[in-house]
């Protein structure tokens, strides 16, 4: 009698348990075809005569133009540090005249005010009043250098290091303006598109050069 419903319930419980395996099978077929879809899947790519596209490209270029103007303030900011440190270095020297390291001193503090900017350069007569502050600073430390004598180990690499960042300045400014001429023509080329991108991209001025424009 047992098995007589045992094998009832199996006609009816087997088609039924056989039924979901089936669906079960096609649920997980489905569903590894489309992650596998989704996963091939490549994003449709940007139109490059497209708004979207010179926006893209022109943050790449002003990233650039920020990289290079950072580097070369960076290393300025470092040159005045060095000179800082060693005026402080020179009043240990016996025979200094301290009025006069303090008067460097602050003229030397006074030096980051007066720099230029990415704008203000474009009168060229603030960088060359700024060069000619620095030079001039720069000379009247060196002259109260120790004479006839080793300098000690700190006012050696002092001096190396203001004298290597002033080397430097040259190639850090023409850096900058191959950037910023990139930019420049970028904008130039891609008006059009830029005002679609509204007032931001639109109103976007050349950048002054450090090289003087014919």
């Amino acid at each position: 009698m047992f098995f007589g419903k045992f094998s009832l319930a199996c006609y009816f419980i087997l088609p039924l348990l056989f039924h979901m395996m089936r669906l079960a099978s096609l649920l997980l077929v489905l569903t590894t075809f489309l992650t596998t879809i989704g996963c091939n899947r490549t994003p449709k790519p940007i139109d490059p005569a497209s708004a979207q596209a010179v926006k893209v490209q022109l943050d790449i270029l002003q990233d650039s133009v920020e990289a290079r103007w950072s580097e070369m303030v960076a290393s300025d900011n470092a040159k005045l540090h060095d000179t800082r440190q060693l005026l402080r270095e020179l009043t240990t020297q016996p025979g200094t005249n301290r009025q006069q390291l303090a008067q460097l001193q602050y003229a030397n503090d006074r030096l980051p005010r007066r720099r230029y900017t990415q704008q203000s350069m474009a009168e060229s007569e603030r960088i060359d009043a700024y060069d000619a502050a620095q030079d001039s600073l720069l000379r009247a430390v060196y002259t109260l250098l120790p004479a006839g004598q080793e300098p000690t180990a700190a006012i050696k690499t002092l001096t190396d290091q203001i004298q290597v960042a002033d080397g430097e300045l040259i190639s850090f400014r023409v850096r900058y303006d191959q950037a910023a001429t990139r930019f420049n023509n970028y904008i130039q080329v891609h008006t059009a598109e830029l005002e679609q991108l509204g007032s931001k991209y639109a109103n976007l001025k050349p950048l002054p050069l450090f090289t003087l424009q014919k």
